[in-house]
């Protein structure tokens, strides 16, 4: 009975998290803390769950043509590799402080879901650094001096505690890159389920991937993932903003409860 109920939680979480693009691990892993996973090992099936959900994700977004492959190839690298940097070196953190780390990010994260996200109309800069892109019928400004850097610090803290970043991706290319609600979502997709990859091998390498915890539930996620992305082609996103926001801190809040009881 007390599976069922915590796989039916990975699913609706799985169905939310998908609709805008965020991988959902600020989740996943206190759902996974809750059912008495070590810290390390929920950060590690937390990653896996990412990836899988995101790979189905994408490829459906991929058919509908909201992934914007080249944008993502461009500013996705420094937060993979941090994210790999972050999972490795979890092994030298103690999972109390883990979840003071992911509480934090999590705060910072419910914070920006506050921020009144507005499509903006396309720069013109020409300078060094901004970089003009177009995709299908859109056309924006990449500001890469702003970008690159948060998603490499993105990458590292994420990489370490087993989120994806998500929550902080979409609002950046959308506030920094003048990027559409709906491209934004699908392109983040696929930068979650690569960011996830790296952050899980390097969490694997260290011996935290344990199959119990992962499987059953990666499973039911990827039936949210895809159930999730189809909903995400037929629904607006910003309704959800506020349920997200309220959810983040009380996934914060239980990750600092957690912490202190455990020391």
């Amino acid at each position: 009975m007390k599976w069922s109920i915590g796989l039916l939680l990975i699913f609706g979480l799985a169905i939310l998290m998908t609709m805008t693009g965020r991988g959902g691990g600020n989740f996943y892993v206190p759902v996974l803390v809750a059912y008495g996973a070590p810290m390390h090992e929920a950060a590690t099936s937390g990653q896996f769950i990412l990836l899988v959900t995101s790979i189905a994700a994408t490829l459906l977004f991929h058919r509908y043509r909201t992934v914007d492959w080249k944008l993502a190839l461009v500013i996705d690298p420094p937060t993979d590799i941090m994210a790999f940097l972050g999972g490795y070196l979890s092994a030298y953190i103690s999972g109390v402080n883990l979840k003071f780390v992911m509480a934090g990010f999590l705060l910072i994260a419910g914070l920006c879901m506050f921020i009144n996200v507005r499509e903006r109309k396309n720069s013109t800069y020409r300078r060094f650094g901004f970089w003009r892109h177009k995709f299908g019928d859109e056309e924006y400004t990449v500001n890469l001096w702003l970008v690159l850097p948060i998603t490499a610090i993105t990458g590292l803290i994420a990489g370490a505690v087993g989120i994806s970043g998500g929550s902080f991706k979409v609002p950046l290319m959308i506030l920094a890159c003048g990027i559409p609600m709906r491209i934004a979502v699908g392109t983040s997709s696929l930068m979650v389920a690569a960011t996830a990859a790296m952050g899980f091998m390097g969490h694997t390498i260290q011996g935290h991937f344990n199959a119990n915890w992962a499987l059953p539930m990666a499973l039911v996620a990827i039936l949210g993932g895809v159930l999730g992305s189809r909903f995400a082609l037929k629904t607006k996103a910003k309704s959800l903003k506020m349920l997200f926001a309220i959810t983040t801190f009380a996934a914060s809040i239980f990750m600092v409860f957690n912490a202190l009881l455990s020391q």
